[in-house]
């Protein structure tokens, strides 16, 4: 295969300490020393947080994950889209040890620092549309969508909130009301917050071919006549859904929830924490569907793996709050600012965005030869390097939940981490980071084929 713009040679990783871009295995995946950290952690930690493959980092950097046990990885996750400018990337490393050395912590609401000033600035340039726009500063997803909300409803003067069928939205208590997905996320754990309902999704694999216009004023007909217009303060949706099962909603959807939401005054929140920042071979998502939504969350790529999440938006609606009712102790930390300012530098330098959208045509590539000669295959889905495989019952199309989990787990004794997703347990996602080479995304992508061929004739 003839790739597109390769990147730098393997021996110079883009992202992360001079670490060697290959995967090796010298013991078992996990190896003993892992194996006993995780001994270590079922004393020491909450049973409640669940791991997706117990082998412990000792460094990372490119496309790979070092463990413990002298194991390299071949990354396939970026921690859940976060590091889309590779682990450790030099220019964040720089930024933050130089803020390191300045002061650690003061509270923006306390006393500010100009990095705080930059970053919003630099989010009001980056994102979708060019109105005027205000940005404020958090640490995480669930925290930049609730205040997403509590900026809604204070400018609309209106309660209700609308997220849609197999939505993520965190794991707070009013994020995990609008969280479609129960186990493990949800049960057990209620009540939840009032005011939160759900609207069909366009899911063109399950969808009977119903289009996005179509689809769009299906889930409109339901919220007019079980919320009404005139008490809806926002409805948010992922542009692509990320632990839902990567559902790229059908053309139309978005640009016709966008224009009722327009017409009612009914403030749009895009929830862009996993499709933000080059993810999709756009800077944002919205911009493959042409949209500009009111507000917009951003989080996980955003700082190159420190914590921090925005909320920006249209002037009007974010400069609506009174002075004091938004912020935080930790929001906007300078160190976690500095490092955004040479996340975001490192994107538009090292053109990821450009990056993210090869890498999209070649897992494109490679998944949807593989799906032509493997039934279990029902979709292959996704855009630039968010992409993912939908595997089912090919004799009844249902979702087998079991095979993906057999495929991950041989894909991770094989030295290469995979994250799985979806309503139904049955989907499997790739995040690589930008900074990955291409051999380790093409023997990356070799392995899961190798993965499902053996579990068939396993079969």
């Amino acid at each position: 295969m003839t790739l597109v713009a390769p990147v730098r040679p393997t021996s110079t990783p883009l992202g992360g300490p001079s670490l060697a871009q290959e995967r090796k295995l010298v013991t078992s995946i996990p190896g003993p020393k892992s194996r006993l950290l995780s001994e270590r952690k079922a004393q020491a930690v909450s049973a409640g947080v669940g791991i997706a493959l117990p082998v412990y980092v000792v460094a990372a950097g490119g496309g790979v994950l070092v463990d413990i046990d002298g194991n390299s990885l071949i990354d396939l996750g970026s921690g859940i889209a976060v590091t889309g400018v590779g682990n450790s990337a030099p220019r964040v490393v720089a930024a933050v040890a130089a803020q390191l050395a300045q002061f650690t912590h003061t509270c923006f609401t306390v006393a500010p620092y100009d990095s705080y000033i930059e970053v919003a600035e630099a989010l009001n340039r980056l994102t979708p549309g060019d109105h005027e726009k205000r940005s404020v500063l958090f640490n995480s997803g669930a925290e930049a969508v609730e205040n997403a909300v509590k900026i809604a409803r204070h400018f609309t003067g209106k309660q209700a909130i609308v997220a849609f069928d197999h939505a993520y939205h965190g794991r707070t208590n009013l994020t995990m009301g609008m969280t479609a997905k129960n186990q493990p996320y949800k049960n057990g754990f209620g009540p939840f917050a009032p005011e939160v309902y759900r609207a069909p999704m366009s899911y063109p694999l399950r969808d009977g071919g119903i289009d996005g216009v179509v689809a769009a004023n299906r889930a409109i007909s339901q919220i007019e006549k079980q919320i009404g217009a005139s008490n809806l303060a926002a409805i948010i949706i992922e542009p692509i859904q990320g632990e839902g099962g990567f559902i790229v909603p059908a053309a139309g959807f978005l640009a016709t929830l966008l224009a009722w939401c327009c017409a009612n005054e009914v403030v749009f929140i895009a929830d862009e924490i996993q499709t933000g920042f080059a993810r999709t071979g756009h800077m944002f998502a919205c911009e493959h569907e042409g949209i500009v939504p009111d507000l917009i969350c951003t989080a996980k790529g955003i700082a190159g793996g420190l914590p921090l999440s925005a909320v920006t938006g249209r002037a009007d609606i974010m400069d609506s709050p009174q002075a004091g009712g938004l912020g935080g102790t930790y929001g906007g930390n300078p160190l976690a600012c500095a490092a955004a300012l040479a996340t975001i530098d490192t994107y538009e330098t090292d053109n990821l965005v450009e990056r993210a959208a090869t890498i999209g045509q070649v897992m494109g590539e490679r998944l949807t030869a593989l799906a032509a000669v493997d039934p279990r295959i029902a979709e292959v889905r996704g855009r630039g390097a968010m992409m993912a495989i939908e595997l089912v019952d090919p004799a009844t199309g249902e979702p087998d939940a079991a095979l993906t989990g057999r495929v991950i787990a041989a894909v991770h004794a094989q030295g290469v981490i995979l994250l799985g997703c979806g309503t139904y347990g049955n989907v499997i996602r790739f995040l690589p980071p930008l900074s990955i080479p291409d051999d380790l995304l093409l023997e990356g992508l070799q392995v899961l084929t190798d993965a499902l061929a053996a579990d068939s004739a396993a079969a």
